[in-house]
């Protein structure tokens, strides 16, 4: 199995393709969330082609499209630098955040070509082409992608990062490069 990572940003095509998934995506972020917060997007004026144009007009962004062979199977957000400090004022109580190199904003394999190493090998991918200080953040409620991280992260660092839960999000801190 040949999996890749390529630039989202260099063809219409990848834009398209992830915005023709992002709902998808949307849908799996809590499972069994009906329809609570995220079909309420666009009558808060957050709509999807409004919050994927950010993706590929930010210096700082970098959308990404996982491959099989050269089919697209699934997509991730990478984001450059973040701050110390609390990220919502509901965590000023909680300890400041170190300051990251990159974050991984979003990520997603269509379901179905999830559980066949796609995932994990992207993940590999991604973490070699930007080394440097990590942070992921799932919400606890999803415990699929949790035990994902968990599984993923635990592998690629040998055991060696850090995880905490925080306002209902598990947090894995690690250093990618390090090994």
């Amino acid at each position: 199995m040949t999996v890749s990572v390529r630039d989202a940003r260099n063809t219409e095509g990848d834009r398209l393709w992830i915005q023709s998934v992002y709902r998808d995506y949307l849908d799996d972020l809590v499972p069994g969330a009906g329809t609570g917060t995220f079909p309420t997007l666009g009558e808060v004026g957050h709509r999807e082609p409004d919050q994927l144009f950010h993706w590929f007009g930010d210096p700082n962004k970098f959308p990404l499209v996982i491959l099989r062979a050269s089919e697209p199977v699934g997509f991730a957000l990478v984001v450059r630098g973040m701050g110390a400090g609390p990220r919502r004022s509901t965590e000023a109580a909680a300890q400041p955040r170190a300051a990251m190199d990159y974050r991984m904003a979003e990520f997603f394999i269509t379901r179905a070509r999830r559980r066949l190493g796609i995932g994990a090998t992207a993940v590999r991918l991604i973490f070699s082409r930007f080394t440097g200080r990590w942070e992921i953040t799932e919400y606890l409620r999803n415990t699929n992608a949790v035990n994902f991280w968990r599984r993923v992260v635990a592998s690629y660092t040998s055991g060696n990062y850090r995880e905490r839960i925080v306002n209902g999000e598990v947090r894995q801190t690690f250093e990618s490069g390090a090994l």
